[in-house]
């Protein structure tokens, strides 16, 4: 079945809001998700159901059919291993990968992947901590935990996964040591949303405006040493 680049952006973005929800998906979720007008919404969904990729249900929104959640993972898999060949092998700053994934992902052969795959060694992560479907194409399990906003002063975390898309973020975020791995304390969190906490590798505390906070998801709290 051949898909435009517009039909697969879709099914990525339906597949991305799914993850986050055991709700079906409303036409505004995926306008503000894609920045488009509910009515092209409408219009690309009437497509997507005559091609079986979306079940609909009226009023109540849609969900991804196994057809379609099977090309949004694979559409995923090739942003993900990009993402990480653009990193480690073509020394792309993190917060540059997600544009250039974006442009290419669609335009890629099954073995083309498969050998940037090799290339990494089968990473099961890309470097914000997202997990990459395996080959096989099965949904991967999302890393435990939440924003690191729902955390309490004197908690300590570590860092599973940061939103990708967004450069300015993730530039302050790289610059203040908060990437996947780190170890933070939690210092305080005030009542406006900014949040400050301490890396492990790091003497200044660095703070995180609410808007910043919301993209990392951090894992539960560290069990103290006995």
């Amino acid at each position: 079945m051949m898909l435009s680049d517009v039909m697969e952006d879709y099914l990525k973005a339906i597949y991305r809001l799914q993850r986050e929800t055991d709700d079906r998906i409303k036409t505004s979720e995926i306008a503000a998700e894609l920045d488009v007008t509910s009515p092209t919404v409408t219009s690309m969904l009437d497509k997507l159901e005559e091609r079986e990729l979306v079940d609909r249900e009226k009023y109540r929104g849609v969900t991804l059919t196994d057809e379609g959640e099977t090309v949004a993972l694979e559409i995923v898999r090739h942003h993900r291993l990009l993402e990480a060949y653009l990193t480690e092998h073509l020394d792309y700053d993190w917060s540059e990968v997600h544009a250039e994934a974006d442009r290419l992902e669609h335009h890629i052969s099954e073995d083309f992947e498969a050998r940037v795959a090799d290339a990494l060694s089968e990473p099961t992560v890309d470097p914000h901590g997202s997990p990459i479907p395996s080959a096989d194409l099965e949904p991967p399990e999302r890393p435990d935990g939440e924003s690191i906003a729902a955390f309490e002063a004197g908690d300590v975390v570590t860092v599973a996964e940061v939103a990708d898309r967004d450069p300015e973020v993730l530039s302050y975020l790289s610059e203040h040591g908060v990437e996947p791995g780190v170890e933070l304390e939690i210092l305080e969190i005030a009542p406006f949303g900014m949040v400050t906490a301490r890396s492990s590798d790091a003497d200044e505390p660095v703070s995180l405006p609410e808007s910043v906070a919301t993209h990392v998801w951090v894992a539960e709290p560290a069990e103290p040493e006995l």
